[in-house]
């Protein structure tokens, strides 16, 4: 029975993201099994990242996760380690739909990223043949490598004052789909590490949300799940992708809330 490639392979970020829509975002970062895909879909998160470098996840862990994902119909990303293509290409291979990639500086940094997201002509990502995100049907190389091409987001993270000070010439690179600014990260290297409301921040956010408007590219927003005030405050200004926090801080604070509850009994 012939399937329509279009009909098992969507991206509901991009999408929502092209209608200038608010993208929430749920960090994976302690659960290493699927149950956590299913969790942010009932949640109502419209995607998650798996954190790779910032934990011990496998690719093994962190596939079984996306797939997972792309069954219940939640955007699977992930924060892949370095921009080396083995960890990119492995990353988008096990089943996500996209790559956030830190530690980039340049045009060239960003360039790199493209080349081992994008299979030609955009890039240079070898061929797997039927994968996950496929339901592991087969189709002819040239459509399945276009389809790919469009429904796989690259993504960027800002958190240096290089990469502030090449802002344009990133948010020019064909390919990148979006710049997250690492508020926590950004700040640190600032000197005003957990400033969040320093003037030098929303200088940040205001220079990165322009570069990208013009570029066509989008932002978001990454470190300040403690401050949905200043997450607010940036989404007006034109962010448009929101982290909200980790997993791990989600059941910490739940944790925490109901054991209060029980210590302020009053006997």
């Amino acid at each position: 029975m012939s399937v329509d490639i279009n009909s098992i392979l969507r991206n509901n970020v991009k999408e929502k993201l092209a209608r200038n829509e608010v993208v929430s975002s749920m960090t994976v970062r302690l659960v290493r099994s699927i149950e956590i895909a299913r969790i942010a879909k009932t949640a109502g998160f419209d995607t998650l990242y798996v954190d790779v470098e910032h934990n011990s996840f496998s690719f093994d862990a962190t596939g079984q996760i996306c797939m997972a994902a792309l069954a219940v119909g939640i955007t699977p990303f992930v924060r892949v380690p370095t921009s080396r293509p083995e960890h990119v290409s492995r990353a988008l291979d096990g089943g996500a739909l996209g790559v956030i990639v830190p530690h980039i500086r340049s045009a060239e940094d960003a360039r790199r990223v493209v080349l081992a997201a994008k299979f030609p002509p955009y890039g240079e990502r070898s061929a797997a043949g039927q994968l996950p995100h496929l339901q592991y049907r087969s189709f002819p190389t040239s459509i399945a490598n276009q389809a790919l091409n469009d429904a796989t987001m690259v993504t960027v993270m800002m958190e240096t004052n290089e990469a502030l000070e090449n802002v344009e010439e990133i948010a020019a690179v064909e390919g990148i789909d979006m710049m997250m600014i690492g508020s926590s990260d950004l700040t640190a290297e600032m000197g005003i590490a957990g400033q969040y409301e320093h003037p030098k921040l929303h200088d940040a956010y205001v220079r990165t949300i322009a570069a990208c408007r013009k570029h066509g590219k989008h932002v978001g927003v990454g470190g300040l799940s403690s401050r949905p005030d200043l997450v607010a405050e940036f989404v007006r200004l034109g962010a448009r992708y929101v982290s909200t926090g980790t997993d791990l801080a989600f059941l910490l604070g739940a944790c925490m809330q109901k054991a209060k509850q029980v210590n302020d009994i009053q006997l």
